[in-house]
């Protein structure tokens, strides 16, 4: 079980940005811990301030990572780092602005386009964000980061979705999602299929659900499932499991957090505020 309690705030959900880093100067961390706070991190604004970016490059450096590129073209935004020890390269992608979440159901009601890239058809306005990034992501790999010794992609949200995109160009170590969206069509999955793909989902998180899999969308990778009973991480567990695990958790979101002042009304968005991923690993 996590140690870190369950954060139900508008606050988490919102401005994920306003929370400290996890990492402490001094520890060491698994890279799968390296991508799922990358992931949140991506949330720093650290574009828009050099106070910001310190925090940002403050809060890599806890675990031995040097200063963050900062790769971005309009709205979308994505940070690359190495390690100083090992040389692994961290890539991660920035969801949609939290506070604009109430919009994503309808944002991801959008056609399908050819990602000639891999094979396949994707959400045409992921695909568009992703192309408009790519070009700085191998500019950096092709140079500043050239003697990466491994590179490992994460990402939150929408950034779950470009990371799984750019899984597909780059070809990384380790690809990790938390509360991606479906991305593309079962042609597209297949060229993930050699990847190693770590799909995290919370609970009862809506996004993860989104858009309907009869509407010619798929998953990638087996799913790591975050139980709402205990926090505890499942690998692969059966449709039966999750549905019965979500039911209860949602009769307990009522009762313990729902009511509460500041909190998220519903579990289906309240399971998506990245503190509730992380804290998974931590």
């Amino acid at each position: 079980m996590t140690s870190i309690d369950y954060d139900a705030s508008r606050t988490a959900l919102y401005t994920p940005e306003r929370q400290a880093t996890l990492f402490e100067a001094g520890r060491g961390y698994t890279p799968t811990q390296w991508a799922v706070e990358a992931a949140r991190l991506a949330y720093y604004r650290a574009e828009e301030s050099d106070a910001e970016y310190q925090r940002l490059n403050a809060a890599l450096g806890c675990a031995g990572f040097g200063a963050p590129v900062l790769l971005r073209d309009h709205a979308t935004y994505a940070f690359g780092s190495l390690h100083t020890s090992d040389g692994s390269a961290l890539l991660a992608f920035r969801g949609t602005q939290p506070d604009e979440i109430r919009h994503l159901a309808t944002n991801l009601q959008a056609q399908q386009t050819d990602w000639s890239e891999s094979g396949g058809r994707v959400h045409a306005g992921f695909a568009k964000a992703a192309r408009s990034v790519l070009p700085q992501v191998r500019d950096w790999l092709g140079g500043d980061a050239r003697q990466h010794s491994r590179l490992i992609v994460a990402g939150h949200s929408l950034g779950a979705a470009l990371a799984t995109l750019a899984g597909t160009v780059l070809e990384p170590a380790m690809l990790v999602t938390l509360g991606s969206p479906r991305v593309g069509d079962a042609d597209f999955v297949a060229a993930l299929a050699d990847l190693h793909v770590m799909r995290i989902v919370d609970g009862c998180d809506v996004v993860t659900q989104l858009p309907p899999a009869l509407s010619f969308y798929a998953h990638a990778g087996a799913v790591t499932y975050i139980r709402c009973s205990d926090g505890a991480c499942v690998d692969d567990p059966s449709p039966s499991e999750i549905d019965a695990d979500r039911v209860q958790g949602r009769a307990r979101y009522a009762t313990e957090h729902a009511w509460r002042p500041g909190s998220v009304l519903l579990r289906e968005l309240a399971d998506h505020a990245p503190i509730n991923y992380v804290r998974a690993f931590f």
